[in-house]
């Protein structure tokens, strides 16, 4: 009966989805939905109890139970697919790709709580970020709380603006990211807290006012540097009854295009957190397991993040494909295409966005940036290259047989939506992935508190160990 009051409070325009979904994922709801006035450390409070209760009771029963083994290759390999981390917010299918709480990011589209004052349709990074730290669908309402609260906090110190005034334009976007959240880190509530003895069974609350200031200061910081380094200017004040995409998209200086400020919607939802064991997020929450506070531990993770193997491969991308477009031209054949793609591999490089250390099919982030493409810029000739792209380089990286995924990546498609609407500084990308990636590691530090998460201190060998170990020569 409780699921089926859970089902009515959805609207009209998600009950088909929402029947579609096991009842199970929306049990919890009905409470939210019921008491539309709780916050979201309200709501916290009321589920903190019962997750710890569930966890501790499935601990007891099955903790001895085997994940996996692993294996000498993938202890050499990065340890690649070693069952070992505990992710509350998302899960990664290898074949049906993301799920945030159970949820496809097309369910996402369908069910989170979109703009309503400007007609839009894309979910509201607000309606992820509690759907991730509750498990449960928002109300408009709540979203709306959410929006304001984060609006409230979204001051940065003087001292920090200092410290990004006085950074040079050539250091990277990401290094001046980084220092600017390592420098907020003079206000962290969880410092203080356990500087004075806080009871660890209370870490959880100051690691969430920690958590809230964070992600509402971003815009300004990241603007900030986008300002300071490319376009100059003084950034604009934050509007406290418009929703987190609007103002940063105000702060860039976008927010008179309302495609642009829909596109950083669905850019800041769906970058926001990919499971546990991407460098971002691990760092993130191995720093954090040591105690440090949320700004300590996502900086580390911004550092992470910077990588041309993660984060900042979606500049690399772009810069490959304007490469490709400036060499070959915008409306080369495909047999120009392929050509260019077998010089490439054969010159021992790779194809940039194509290709996944989990996924084993299109990531469905991509293909929902090319959804919006063909709604927003069906005939932009950049995209219809991409387009073109997205047709040939999988039969082209599996005849060349050393990808087990072909199949374009998250990376493949953001920067030629960001290039369109006029953001054309590609080492800024990184910035809003940063941006955005926030929402889910800071979501998961909260349960890592919540839920007495331990140091994480796995084993390491040397090879010569090994090969004692299995008596090799």
């Amino acid at each position: 009966m409780s699921a089926m009051r859970s089902l009515y409070s959805l609207s009209k325009a998600t009950r088909p989805l929402a029947s579609r979904l096991s009842p199970a994922l929306f049990l919890g709801a009905t409470r939210s939905y019921g008491s539309q006035a709780n916050s979201l450390k309200e709501r916290l409070h009321e589920l903190i109890p019962e997750k710890q209760k569930e966890v501790k009771a499935f601990k007891k029963e099955y903790g001895n139970k085997v994940l996996g083994e692993v294996t000498v290759d993938q202890a050499y390999g990065g340890m690649r697919g070693i069952k070992g981390l505990i992710w509350e917010g998302s899960v990664l299918d290898s074949e049906e790709g993301i799920r945030f709480r159970g949820l496809t990011i097309p369910e996402c589209q369908q069910v989170l709580p979109a703009a309503q004052d400007d007609g839009g349709s894309e979910p509201l990074p607000e309606s992820l970020f509690w759907l991730l730290v509750t498990g449960e669908v928002p109300t408009h309402e709540q979203v709306k709380g959410l929006s304001a609260e984060w609006a409230a906090r979204s001051d940065i110190p003087q001292f920090v603006e200092d410290i990004l005034d006085s950074c040079p334009k050539t250091l990277h976007p990401m290094s001046q990211f980084s220092l600017a959240v390592n420098a907020l880190q003079h206000d962290s509530h969880f410092a203080k807290a356990y500087s004075q003895g806080i009871h660890k069974s209370k870490y959880w609350e100051p690691t969430y006012e920690d958590t809230m200031d964070l992600i509402a200061k971003l815009p300004n910081i990241a603007a900030r540097i986008y300002r300071n380094v490319y376009i100059g200017g003084k950034l604009p004040a934050i509007e406290p009854n418009k929703d987190y995409s609007y103002n940063f998209s105000k702060l860039l200086g976008f927010e008179t295009n309302s495609d642009f400020v829909e596109l950083m919607r669905l850019y800041l939802t769906i970058h926001s957190d990919h499971e546990g064991g991407n460098v971002s997020a691990h760092t993130t929450h191995l720093v954090g397991s040591a105690l440090s506070d949320p700004y300590l531990s996502f900086a580390a993770g911004l550092n992470g993040l910077a990588g041309p193997l993660h984060g900042l491969a979606n500049q690399e991308v772009l810069r490959w494909t304007l490469k490709l477009k400036d060499t070959i031209g915008v409306d080369a054949t495909e047999e120009d295409i392929k050509k260019y793609l077998w010089e490439t591999l054969n010159g021992g490089q790779v194809v940039p966005g194509y290709g996944h250390a989990v996924l084993r099919k299109t990531d469905p982030r991509y293909t929902a940036q090319r959804e919006f493409a063909l709604k927003h810029l069906p005939h932009d000739p950049l995209f219809g290259l991409v387009s073109k792209l997205y047709s040939i380089i999988p039969a082209v990286l599996t005849e060349h047989g050393k990808t087990k995924n072909p199949w374009p990546n998250v990376d493949a498609h953001s920067g030629v939506l960001l290039q369109y609407y006029g953001l054309k500084e590609q080492d800024y990308y990184t910035v809003l992935f940063g941006v955005s990636r926030a929402l889910g590691v800071t979501a998961q530090l909260i349960w890592d508190r919540a839920l007495g998460m331990p140091l994480e201190r796995p084993k390491s060998f040397s090879t010569a160990y090994l090969k004692n170990m299995f008596g090799a020569k």
